[in-house]
């Protein structure tokens, strides 16, 4: 008989439970049928699932019928507990996705659908509670075809229009319709490829369906070829009445044996003592269990949900993740030690928890999908440990990343200790999570030290320096690090693992993110207007579908904290018609961030548990160093290496005005562009001239005898791709590098320049403002970014000068504009600095072939003017 692994999923209500029970008495494994309003179903036996009447811990039941044997898997449909649902995809071989014919296709379905994608799951779809008035069927057929594509056909239909529709789904079985006719097992293949999606309907409460539904899928089912060699999945850690720790896996190639040794989650191997199949409550015992089986060993500690065994990889990320943070508040007298050991226990179990201990607040607190997830996690700690805790109203998890790439460096080293690691901290697109590599020869760092450094990067959840939240979005590779023969103990390498991403962080610009939500919203048509009007408030970005009826669906983002609440106001102003459904779509740039890290007050500096700070040893002691002074101490060269920027092409250029004296000429050229052959006399020949007055925009003919150019330094740097190669290496050797181009810009185009940096986040740095080679630089204070400095000026100089603003930010550029200054895209700055050196270069050049060395000047200017004309400059 072959064996099947399959789940069934559905959004809340749609009778999953029901349907669960009618298969399993129809197969012959239970004698009478249960009912999740008596109670007394089969698989939701925990006492808090039958008092709230939904599934919350996913459970399976074995059972058979005609030529297959199925391990039923129920999972939980609250989307609280989406989570749980979707680390058992990872071991099914099918799907069942269960649909109200009341309801039809909810926003939970959508989830659920994209998680059946993502782990690329054949599925067969049960179209439930057609007896109910209201139901319709073939609505919710068109419905799955609009939201999910092609490929669901009705096997409740007569042979000819089924192979019709069939035909439809896939070139292969066209070319079959046409020919000998479709086959069930080119049906089954095509099944198996989600090329086709059977649909099956019923009423399971009333048992209508349900035994044809078992039928069809025994006949078009296969298993999944199993490898030779053993691999299981991990999908669940869980705890029987008597405290043994259970870990729930599918065995999906060769065999797992009683007294087996296993890898655990932390490269140990561990004993298997026990391997139960259960079914509902109960289980029995084997000694060997085969591919295609899913049971529970008892004997590993540290194996985790979603860990590979064997050949089998771990499982990717889930895709719904919680968004909320709770702190834990417990009886008076509790030891905070000891229930955090037991929160961390539930941890493991459930798969959607998160249990975090914070040093600065001395607190436990816990990440969470809802408040339904919040109440049954009460309910089970008070069980399970006789705690009776609450929690604190919750609040969004905020996450952090970085705006460009840094380098981290982290030094331990007090006595008879020895680790320094260089890291590199890289940005990565929105949704990509975290990274890690080792980009490291051997010949810097053995290979078993650069695996340690990995696994100190993997084991904690780093957090950032904004608000102390986690960091995501983020690439961290190990480019470089220093071990001692003698001292060096794999301790020392956590420490400056640890100091190394956090020193990185407070070098780097971060960023604030929040979560967002995915939404529909379905309300009557009256009520529209105050729905877009709500939702423009919220922040929201939302399109409105057609009317149905007197009903209007409006789908759109928004971030989470905004919109989480909406439903009570939904209810309110459309008297109880309206609805709105959610599900996490990611972190999006957090909309008020200045307001929320404020209200945060974290100090990342006297945040000691995760210091920046590094360990250096002297005449035999351990002494701090401060993170922005690791630089000036570390024992291995920077990972950033200065690397020469070849000129670019000519391009155009909008103006040049000469503007500087022979000294100033002859010191750029020659340290610009090389070495003049002829020498300059005493005393210039000509004098310089005056600078052309130039008309402000908007000043209604007025006219200034200074112009300014701010340029906002690293937003050019990282928008000048020979800068940005440059900055990935050194981001100080892009600096010079910018300053040194700009240096000979500002000769030729009359400007007095001021280039800003970011130095906002330079604990107690009060700016700082500096003069080099005929520029104005100026390092923000703390808690100031450029924008902020560079706007503040515009308002100031556009009184008495004329403007102009170097910058690629679209919203900056929005505000200069406001402020009646000239907008300069970085684009349009590098052409015009890019045809100055070019120019430059071929006066250079033609100079150095003029045999007059008195004539210098004369020849200079000679070009210049010739130059200027044939660029159209005054």
């Amino acid at each position: 008989m072959k064996q099947i692994a399959v789940g069934i999923l559905a959004h809340v209500d749609a009778g999953k439970t029901t349907l669960s029970e009618g298969l399993l008495y129809a197969s012959g494994e239970i004698r009478r049928l249960g009912r999740v309003d008596a109670k007394d179903t089969f698989l939701d036996t925990n006492e808090i699932e039958r008092k709230r009447g939904i599934t919350i811990f996913s459970k399976q039941a074995v059972m058979a019928f005609n030529n297959t044997v199925m391990t039923l898997l129920d999972t939980p449909g609250h989307v609280d507990f989406a989570a749980e649902a979707e680390r058992t995809l990872s071991v099914l071989d099918y799907a069942i996705l269960v649909i109200s014919g009341t309801d039809g296709v909810q926003s939970h379905t959508k989830t659920l659908w994209d998680m059946l994608e993502k782990h690329n799951l054949p599925v067969f779809v049960f179209i439930n509670k057609l007896d109910l008035t209201g139901s319709d069927k073939e609505q919710v057929l068109e419905d799955l075809q609009a939201e999910f594509g092609e490929g669901f056909v009705d096997f409740t239909k007569p042979e000819a229009e089924r192979s019709e529709a069939l035909a439809m789904c896939d070139e292969a079985l066209m070319e079959a319709f046409l020919g000998d006719g479709i086959s069930e097992k080119a049906v089954v293949a095509a099944v198996k490829k989600r090329k086709v999606f059977p649909c099956f309907s019923g009423s399971a409460l009333k048992m209508e369906g349900v035994e044809a539904f078992l039928q069809g899928f025994d006949r078009l089912t296969e298993p999944t070829e199993a490898m030779e060699k053993f691999g299981a999945k991990v999908f669940k850690i869980s705890q029987d009445d008597n405290g043994n720790r259970l870990t729930f896996m599918k065995i999906t190639g060769g065999s797992l044996k009683v007294k087996s040794m296993i890898e655990s989650a932390e490269d140990t191997t561990e004993k298997v003592n026990e391997i139960r199949i259960y079914s509902g409550d109960k289980y029995k015992t084997v000694e060997e269990a085969f591919p295609g089986c899913i049971c529970a060993v008892t004997g590993p500690k540290k194996t985790a949900a979603g860990q590979g065994l064997g050949f089998e990889k771990n499982a990717t990320s889930l895709t719904a993740e919680p968004i909320f943070s709770y702190r834990v508040i417990l009886p008076k007298g509790t030891d905070p030690a000891m229930a955090l050991e037991k929160f961390k226990e539930l941890e493991q179990e459930e798969t959607q928890l998160r249990v975090t201990w914070n040093g600065q607040l001395k607190e436990i607190q816990l990440r969470l999908m809802g408040e339904i997830q919040l109440e049954v996690l009460k309910q089970l700690v008070l069980k399970r440990f006789s705690m009776a805790v609450e929690f604190e109203e919750g609040r969004i998890v905020y996450k952090e990343t970085i705006e460009h790439t840094v380098e981290g460096v982290g030094h331990f080293e007090p006595l008879r200790h020895y680790a320094e690691v260089h890291l590199l901290l890289s940005p990565l697109p929105q949704g990509s999570g975290m990274q890690f590599e080792a980009d490291c020869p051997e010949s810097v760092l053995d290979k078993n030290w650069q695996r340690l450094v990995l696994t100190h990067l993997m084991e904690k959840q780093h957090l950032g320096v904004l608000t102390g939240s986690p960091i995501t979005d983020m690439k961290i590779t190990l480019k470089s690090g220093a071990a001692h023969q003698k001292h060096t103990e794999g301790g020392d390498f956590r420490q400056a693992t640890y100091r190394a991403v956090r020193q990185g962080l407070m070098q780097a610009k971060s960023v604030l993110l929040e979560p967002y939500y995915d939404f529909v919203m379905d309300i009557p048509a009256v009520n529209v207007g105050k729905a877009m009007t709500d939702l423009d408030l919220l922040g929201a970005n939302f399109s409105i579908d057609r009317p149905n009826g007197d009903m209007t669906k409006i789908t759109g983002r928004a971030p989470a904290e905004a919109i989480r609440n909406y439903q009570k106001q939904i209810t309110a102003y459309t008297h109880g018609q309206g609805r709105i459904t959610c599900k996490f779509s990611g972190y999006g740039k957090c909309r008020n961030s200045e307001a929320v890290i404020a209200s945060f007050d974290y100090n990342a500096e006297a945040d000691v548990e995760n210091t920046a700070d590094s360990v250096f040893c002297s005449h035999g002691a351990g002494f701090n160093v401060k993170w922005n002074e690791v630089a000036e101490y570390m024992h291995l060269e920077s990972v950033f290496k200065p690397k020469k920027v070849e000129p670019e092409p000519e391009t155009v250029v909008r103006r040049t005005n000469f503007n500087a004296t022979e000294d100033e000429l002859l010191q750029i050229f020659e340290k610009t562009y090389g070495k003049v052959e002829t020498k300059l006399p005493t005393q210039a020949m000509r004098t310089k001239k005056e600078v052309s007055v130039q008309k402000h925009s908007s000043g209604g003919g007025k006219r200034y005898e200074k112009s300014y150019l701010l340029v906002d330094g690293y937003n050019i740097i990282f928008a000048w791709d020979s800068l940005k190669k440059t900055a990935q290496d050194s981001l100080e050797s892009a600096r010079k590098a910018l300053l040194e181009r700009l240096s000979v810009y500002k000769v030729f185009s009359g400007y007095e320049i001021i280039l800003v940096f970011d130095a906002y986040k330079v604990k107690g740095n009060r700016g700082e403002v500096e003069k080099e080679q005929g520029i104005t630089v100026v390092y923000t204070k703390e808690a100031q970014t450029a924008d902020a400095y560079i706007e503040k000026a515009v308002r100031e100089l556009t009184k008495q000068y004329n403007v102009t603003v170097a910058t690629s930010d679209g919203l900056e550029q929005l505000i200069i504009f406001g402020s009646g200054a000239y907008r300069l895209p970085a684009s349009h700055l590098e052409a015009e600095v890019k045809q100055v050196e070019a120019g430059v270069e071929k006066m250079v050049a033609q100079y150095n072939l003029e045999t007059n060395r008195q004539g210098f000047l004369r020849v200079l200017e000679d070009k210049l003017a010739e130059w200027k004309e044939k660029n159209g400059q005054a």
